[in-house]
């Protein structure tokens, strides 16, 4: 591979010496043979024959003062198959120096030859417009030489390299700059990646005209028609300022046809989009058809990351590790990946030490959040000043089978790491919820509850620690989370497995969740609960078929959607907020984020029962969790 390679370089640096060489020859040709035509348009067929050998004694001289202006301007190095307005202008001026330096010889050698500086009756000037004449046909034909050359590689490329991208044939949506950069840059690019045939936007203005020869036909609702005029089998999304609920419009039209759907970037993620566009372009994803915009951070409340060392328990999990990534972002001076799991935070740390460079520092310590005398080391160690709570088991059935597990770790666990943030003086502590605490029907649930309550507790009694909690719903791409499940299924050919056909969830990205958690730190003021304002819940099923479509598939006709009933702890829908939160609730500085008002609840029962947990015997997990969350809907038992 790699021999066959330098052949080829080989090969492709000889081809582009043997053209620049063609090229300098044909323009000595332009250069000189441009004075004797500009010659012939002075006196016609009546040229004196002195005046003609006069002119020929000059070859060598306008030869060397053209080329070598041509040379200065680095005009052989350029690759004229990708001719740019640039390269002509480059042309003109060259050659406009040259005529002047040319002109402004010969009229400097006829002055010394008058004044019998010099003894030779070599220099004689000739009329103004004969340089002026010679000027024009050495542009003309100097740029009409490149661009000839450039229209015969283009045309010949392009026939070649369309016949051999005719099996994916492209549809772009969207006759704006983004579609017509994709368009540009797939020319250039040879079609290696597709042949666009036709283009759809919504702007009537722009319907009945075309982009580099590729003709805008119709608005977005005539998508599936045009698939079918057109052979198309993908279709890429290139309007990157459309809103969220646009292009969930947009692309629901495209899936109905069952092309392969692509998008181009959009506006957020043309941010450190140095080179081509086309190199951001991706397959679409379910999350482009949730329609819900995302958190707008407010940059100024996150810079109490400034500067600072920061902890984040369960910094290698899913969500853990892209809350390191938001936090790095706003300059700390330390980072600590606390897990139990080494691999993932060993990947972590070296991901961001090649982005950051060392600047945030990033630790790794492994122990467990049970384990307060491993917590106490670390935090008399780093001396944090703020720590994320991200360690937690989340998986709802496997925790109705392991009931005690779940409280040792995300009640206990999480008392213990509040307990050291209290004692070392930590001052911002959040803790990472979920709306499963809300009327738990689950274990998993009502250990989170207790976990917001215990935050709320060490609030009322520390002094100097900011403590809060921020609840949120489904994290998309999270372990464990539907949508790798669902994946995974249609890459063995389904069947896709929901419980129930009237199942909904809140969802949000991975990002986002951490955005907001960091948010939240410099928001707390202490005992808050934050939740984000997470717009319409989602139907599973419609989740799982909009999966099935994007992957090229028909629901139902080419892979099936089995209904298996409700898991144990698992609810139809979920709730953000308690009813009696919901009297207090109002909005932040951020009007997408949501704070409730604490209830009211016996701090001293709470601290009793959760110190008694290591004597707790299993069997007495759903009671105890059911004496601390009364409104929990799930039967006593192991």
């Amino acid at each position: 591979m790699c021999i066959s390679k330098l052949f080829y370089m080989k090969y492709l640096t000889e081809k582009i010496k043997t053209q620049q060489l063609l090229l300098l020859i044909l323009d000595i040709f332009v250069v000189n043979g441009s004075f004797v035509l500009a010659l012939f348009l002075h006196y016609g067929f009546s040229l004196p024959h002195e005046t003609a050998m006069y002119i020929m004694l000059r070859f060598p001289a306008v030869t060397v003062i053209f080329i070598g202006m041509f040379f200065v301007a680095k005009l052989y190095n350029n690759l004229w198959r990708y001719m740019s307005f640039y390269e002509i202008l480059y042309t003109v001026i060259c050659s406009a120096i040259g005529i002047v330096i040319f002109g402004t010889s010969e009229y400097i050698g006829q002055k010394l030859q008058d004044s019998g500086v010099i003894h030779t009756d070599f220099f004689k000037c000739m009329p103004f417009n004969i340089y002026f004449d010679a000027f024009l046909l050495i542009c003309f034909f100097s740029v009409g030489i490149r661009m000839f050359y450039t229209a015969c590689q283009t045309i010949s490329s392009d026939a070649k390299r369309r016949q051999g991208s005719a099996n994916k044939r492209i549809m772009v949506i969207g006759a704006g700059n983004m579609g017509s950069s994709i368009i540009y840059e797939m020319s250039i690019s040879g079609y290696k990646f597709g042949l666009p045939v036709v283009i759809v936007d919504d702007d009537a203005a722009k319907v009945n005209s075309s982009i580099r020869g590729i003709p805008i036909e119709g608005t977005t609702n005539e998508i599936p028609s045009l698939v079918e005029k057109y052979n198309v089998n993908e279709i890429i999304f290139c309007i990157p300022s459309a809103s969220a609920e646009r292009k969930r419009e947009i692309l629901e039209i495209a899936m109905k046809t069952g092309c392969n759907l692509k998008t181009a970037p959009s506006i957020d993620e043309l941010t450190g989009v140095n080179n081509r566009f086309s190199e951001k372009i991706r397959d679409v994803d379910v999350l482009d058809l949730l329609a819900r915009p995302e958190v707008e951070l407010d940059t100024e409340v996150c810079k109490y990351l400034k500067g600072q060392t920061v902890i984040v328990t369960g910094g290698g999990g899913s969500i853990g590790s892209e809350l390191c990534r938001q936090i790095a972002r706003y300059e700390p001076e330390k980072i600590v990946i606390f897990d139990i799991y080494e691999n993932n935070a060993f990947t972590l740390k070296n991901s961001l030490d090649r982005r950051y460079h060392g600047a945030p520092q990033i630790e790794i310590r492994i122990g467990s959040v049970r384990d307060v005398d491993r917590l106490r080391e670390i935090f008399e160690e780093f001396q944090p000043s703020s720590v994320f709570h991200a360690a937690a088991h989340k998986h709802v059935p496997l925790m109705e089978d392991s009931p005690y597990e779940a409280l040792k770790n995300n009640v206990l666990g999480t008392y213990n790491v509040c307990l050291c943030a209290n004692d070392y003086g930590v001052k911002n502590f959040v803790l990472l919820s979920t709306d499963k605490a809300v009327n738990p029907t689950n274990v998993m649930g009502a250990t989170k509850r207790v976990a917001e309550l215990t935050v709320q507790h060490f609030s009322k009694i520390s002094k100097g620690t900011k403590f809060a909690a921020v609840r949120f719903g489904n994290v998309l791409g999270s372990n464990g989370s539907v949508i790798p499940i669902f994946k995974e299924q249609i890459k063995h050919g389904g069947p896709l497995t929901v419980t129930h056909p009237d199942i909904t969830r809140y969802f949000m990205t991975i990002p986002e969740a951490s955005q907001l958690v960091v948010q939240a730190g410099g928001l707390a003021k202490g005992g808050e609960i934050f939740v984000l304002d997470m717009g319409e819940p989602v139907k599973i099923v419609s989740l799982a078929e909009n999966l099935i479509r994007l992957s090229g598939f028909e629901p139902y006709k080419d892979i099936d959607i089995q209904f298996t009933g409700l898991r144990p702890g698992e609810k139809l829908y979920e709730e953000l907020s308690l009813d009696e939160e919901l009297n207090g609730r109002h909005k932040t500085q951020n009007d997408k984020i949501f704070v409730t008002a604490p209830i009211p609840f016996d701090s001293e029962v709470l601290e009793e029962e959760i110190n008694s947990i290591p004597n707790l015997k299993p069997s007495e997990t759903r009671r105890f969790l059911k004496r601390l969350v009364p409104n929990c809907n799930f039967k006593d038992g192991n």
